[in-house]
């Protein structure tokens, strides 16, 4: 379905870009319920009264609508993740397009811990949800950068979703227990954490950061000079 939708008129009045537009499109295909006026901020999708946000980063600049919408309405944030992506390089100067290559990165849900944390203050409000979109993506970018082949530092022309892999979808407090990795021992650190969930400690702990806020876990003391943590039982979430 989504490739689809990738010949749609979806650029919207703001200008967005072609994922933002293409997911709009695949959450609500009527574009009646695209760019909804709501008192004095625009809902991507408003639908029966429940508002989506597509997001890509940045989450901090979505506090002052978030304090807006949340009082009344439902709010889903939808944030894609580019889980498989095919590269194509775009010479500036002779205008030759690369043939696309696989890139060896896998995205992961864990993508969205740094953007959770900066609006953090939201997390425990029942209207707050999240889509985590976990899709494959065949983007472009320009020889621009700064290395011997110009392309670390380089910039993004656009991303294209040629599919979505799976949805990771948090509506409770209980949802965030997705994050916790199936060989997470019984007791932990951040460093044993970003172990077992493969991401880095300094993610890990910006996680764990969440996580305390939501109650799914719990600090229990300290292993040397770091924190020791467990998963809290269900009945004293």
């Amino acid at each position: 379905m989504i490739g689809k939708l990738q010949g749609q008129n979806g650029i919207g009045t703001l200008r967005e870009k072609t994922i933002h537009s293409v997911l709009k499109y695949y959450y609500a295909p009527d574009s009646s319920y695209h760019e909804i006026k709501i008192g004095p901020y625009v809902a991507d999708i408003c639908v029966d009264g429940e508002i989506f946000e597509v997001q890509t980063r940045n989450f901090n600049t979505m506090r002052n609508k978030l304090q807006y919408f949340l009082q009344e309405h439902d709010v889903t944030i939808i944030y894609p993740v580019a889980h498989h992506k095919w590269i194509s390089w775009l010479d500036m100067e002779t205008g030759e397009l690369s043939p696309k290559r696989k890139s060896p990165k896998t995205g992961t849900q864990y993508q969205i811990i740094p953007e959770l944390y900066k609006i953090k203050m939201f997390i425990h409000n029942p209207r707050l949800h999240f889509i985590i979109s976990l899709i494959d993506v065949e983007e472009t970018r320009y020889l621009n950068g700064w290395s011997y082949n110009k392309k670390r530092g380089s910039s993004r022309m656009d991303g294209i979703p040629v599919d979505i892999y799976d949805e990771v979808r948090i509506d409770s407090m209980a949802d965030y227990l997705k994050f916790l990795p199936d060989s997470l021992p019984e007791q932990f650190t951040s460093k044993d954490f970003g172990k077992a969930a493969k991401i880095p400690q300094q993610r890990a702990g910006t996680l764990l950061n969440v996580l305390l806020e939501t109650g799914v876990v719990e600090k229990i003391g300290k292993e040397g000079r770091s924190y020791l943590y467990q998963i809290k039982p269900p009945n004293a979430r």
